[in-house]
């Protein structure tokens, strides 16, 4: 139940109101920002909500049940504010943003509405909208373990355990070119085979990281083809970190990690073929393992 001050609760059942909205926004980082539609900075609860950031809020609206309501917070690009560099490098992906009411003339009797996350985001033209989602969303997501032949644990994790830091498992990379800005051509890998980091990972000098769909030796070095393009392109000369990936099958965690204890799939499951197949005498049904 949400509690009203006794002076907002006043200030509400007068003739006239001077009303805003505040978000107070905490991203993963711990970075906290403030924001508000009124037309002067306000401060409450210990954070400094910043005007003429461009923020404007949708309708929002409530539902009875587990039924998960979303609004929309538009806004433009600023250097003091949100950029399009933070957005671009995911620092606001599932950030918690709270909602305030406030009447602007005492903002210490802020009445907060809701409490949401930053879902889906959006840029175009120098401006952003951002998806603002209920936590009941996560009722709907997946949780636990996925019965499946292929491993479903991230490599080098804790259910993993295969280590990262081990020789001939990361390389130190320069950039010489950019042909385009899902492709890079480094220095300093010659000694990996062709393939060698397919499907791994390329983090910047920034931190900023992106998956690596092939790697494969070219003259004047490696080239390194990615899944997605980047958002801001690393210059000539620039030292990267170039990790291995794996594909999540059982053949790979042997063969090259030779980690088949600690396999996080099931590679005995049988396929829907056969699982929907019926029994003939062409077939072998003895008990045995169907992979090898």
């Amino acid at each position: 139940m949400r509690e009203i001050s006794p002076a907002l609760a006043a200030h509400l059942e007068g003739d006239a109101t001077t009303l805003c909205h505040c978000w107070r926004v905490t991203r993963r980082d711990g970075v906290v920002l403030g924001f508000t539609d009124h037309d002067e900075a306000l401060d409450f609860g210990g954070t400094r909500y910043q005007a003429a950031s461009g923020f404007e809020a949708s309708e929002m609206r409530e539902e009875k049940g587990l039924a998960a309501p979303a609004s929309e917070v538009t806004g433009g690009f600023s250097s003091e504010a949100v950029t399009e560099a933070d957005l671009a490098a995911g620092r606001y992906d599932g950030a918690r943003v709270e909602v305030f009411k406030v009447n602007w003339q005492a903002p210490e009797g802020a009445l907060l509405l809701k409490v949401q996350e930053i879902g889906e985001v959006s840029r175009a033209a120098g401006a952003f909208t951002a998806e603002l989602r209920s936590f009941a969303h996560r009722l709907s997501q997946e949780t636990g373990r996925i019965y499946n032949r292929r491993c479903d644990a991230t490599l080098g994790d804790r259910r993993c355990g295969v280590d990262l830091s081990a020789p001939g498992r990361r390389g130190q990379a320069v950039v010489t070119a950019v042909p385009a800005r899902d492709r890079l051509l480094v220095s300093g890998l010659e000694a990996f085979a062709d393939g060698h980091f397919r499907l791994g990972s390329l983090t910047l000098a920034d931190g900023t990281t992106a998956l690596v769909e092939e790697s494969r030796a070219v003259a004047g070095g490696t080239a390194l083809s990615l899944w997605l393009p980047l958002e801001a392109l690393p210059a000539a000369g620039e030292a990267v970190m170039v990790s291995v990936g794996c594909d999540k099958a059982f053949s790979t965690c042997r063969g090259k990690f030779s980690n088949q204890l600690n396999f996080q799939g099931f590679p005995h499951m049988p396929g829907s073929d056969f699982a929907y197949s019926y029994v003939s005498g062409e077939s072998l049904h003895d008990g045995g393992p169907l992979f090898d």
